[in-house]
């Protein structure tokens, strides 16, 4: 894992990593724990902490932050000094799909991007894992959404006994020093683990099959991985406690509230966007006084 001191960012640290005494502080995994001590269950999936009233004031706030994240959003496209990476990462049912929706909802796409990571195609089994992902990062003043992530060549894999612990702590180097890469070239890397409870899960999971307008959303599949929860929950403690690190730290989300997780995502971002101190472009003297005919 390389070193968590000797490395610089380009953009200020407060972007990614939580002020003391704040709400985010609360749930962004400790860095450095070298993949030892960090326990998943202490992160209650049916916490609140952004929470500011009942449901329909928290709604009322993600559509205000939707607004606010559009006019920041501008901004930072025409800014181009930074990228933005925002890793959606949780078992089936958190709600990645919907927190793109909810988040993302008055953003204009030109410079919003998002990618729905799914099992590798032949082409890129042929090449090394992290060969798509690089494909698809953030450009200068793009915002890039992930649904799912690399972090899934390190949960199925050895949740199936694809690969070795060994080859599984070289991964976690592997995606450590990519990501590393990336942020110290300019891309701010928020990392959220959308954190649901296992009643949770099956209550989504049974809507998906009572509602006939939700059927294309179920995957018997996702029943079959619903018996590996306890894998699952082992596997994702093992990859934050291991790639959480100063340039590109975990959150955890609590998401039994689907209002609660776009509020708190929304926030952060909000938040992230803000901390970057973002400028448009100096004026083009050329344009002074220029009158079209």
């Amino acid at each position: 894992m390389p070193s968590s001191s000797d490395f610089s960012l380009p953009f200020p640290v407060a972007a990614i990593q939580a002020a003391k005494g704040s709400p985010w502080a609360d749930w962004q995994v400790p860095v450095a724990r070298n993949g030892k001590g960090f326990n998943i269950k202490a992160f209650d999936t049916r916490a609140k902490p952004y929470s500011i009233g009942n449901k329909g004031t928290d709604q009322a706030a993600v559509e205000t932050l939707a607004k606010e994240l559009d006019a920041l959003q501008d901004v930072f496209y025409a800014d181009k000094r930074f990228k933005l990476l925002l890793v959606l990462q949780g078992t089936d049912t958190s709600g990645k799909d919907g927190t793109v929706r909810g988040v993302f909802s008055r953003t204009s796409p030109l410079g919003v991007h998002t990618v729905g990571w799914k099992a590798p195609t032949e082409l890129e089994r042929a090449h090394d894992y992290l060969w798509r992902i690089h494909q698809h990062v953030p450009g200068a003043g793009e915002i890039m959404v992930f649904n799912r992530s690399h972090y899934e060549d390190v949960l199925v894999p050895p949740v199936n006994g694809w690969i070795t612990p060994e080859q599984t702590r070289q991964r976690y180097e592997h995606i450590n020093a990519f990501e590393r890469m990336l942020a110290e070239t300019g891309t701010v890397i928020l990392k959220c683990m959308l954190h649901i409870g296992f009643d949770e899960q099956r209550e989504r999971l049974q809507e998906r099959i009572d509602d006939p307008n939700k059927h294309w959303k179920f995957s018997h599949g996702d029943v079959e991985v619903r018996q590996q929860w306890n894998e699952y929950q082992q596997a994702y403690e093992n990859l934050l406690g291991a790639t959480s690190t100063p340039w590109a730290p975990w959150t955890v989300v609590p998401a039994d509230s689907k209002t609660h997780r776009n509020l708190m995502i929304a926030t952060l971002v909000r938040d992230t966007l803000k901390a970057l101190e973002l400028r448009y472009p100096p004026d083009d003297p050329s344009l002074a006084g220029l009158r079209i005919a």
